[in-house]
């Protein structure tokens, strides 16, 4: 039945210019999550690309919205309203400057930091009380830029590390859809 299904948002930039910047944390794990239901993304009229299955028991859809970053709202409120998902059962992975590169983290609501995904999908969804998976990617080095530091590819150090770190995130974002916030940040945290 549609009332247990979870709408999960991977957050990032459309098109091969960004395909290993650290701000596409969140497509990452999507990509690992839509492997792991064993299938290929495909477009959706509400401007993302979807997959449709299960994780675990529970039916979700897995979500790379086409707009850029600054828009993203705009897609996951399209596709929240065509799969009636209601807020509390959307999960945003992003990318997470405040923490560590390697750490996952899990809340529900609270502010955007910056982020400017996060601030298009709190405005377009009239709510902050999404769940969120924040992907650690760790502050920018020196002086550099942090809008600058979000659209690099990972370093070299980072790469060996982030398939690791990738199949942790995932494995956060199907405990929190399996068992619930708390149990996943008593895991994960």
């Amino acid at each position: 039945m549609a009332d247990d299904r979870f709408l999960v948002v991977g957050l990032g930039n459309p098109g091969p210019k960004y395909a290993g910047n650290r701000h596409n944390a969140g497509f990452f794990v999507v990509d690992l999550l839509a492997e792991r239901v064993g299938a290929r993304f495909k477009a959706h009229k509400g401007r993302a690309d979807i997959v449709e299955g299960r994780l675990g028991a529970l039916p979700v859809v897995l979500m790379k919205p086409k707009s850029f970053m600054n828009e993203s709202g705009g897609p996951v409120v399209s596709l929240s309203r065509f799969y009636k998902v209601p807020v509390e059962r959307i999960v945003v992975v992003h990318d997470e400057l405040d923490l560590p590169f390697g750490t996952v983290r899990l809340k529900r609501g609270g502010g955007e930091g910056g982020h400017n995904g996060l601030r298009s999908t709190t405005s377009a969804l009239g709510s902050k009380e999404y769940a969120r998976v924040r992907f650690g990617i760790g502050r920018p080095p020196g002086r550099q830029d942090p809008a600058d530091y979000v659209l690099r590819d990972f370093s070299a150090v980072e790469r060996k590390e982030l398939a690791f770190e990738v199949d942790r995130a995932a494995d956060a974002v199907e405990m929190l859809i399996a068992d619930g916030l708390e149990a996943a940040q008593n895991e994960f945290h």
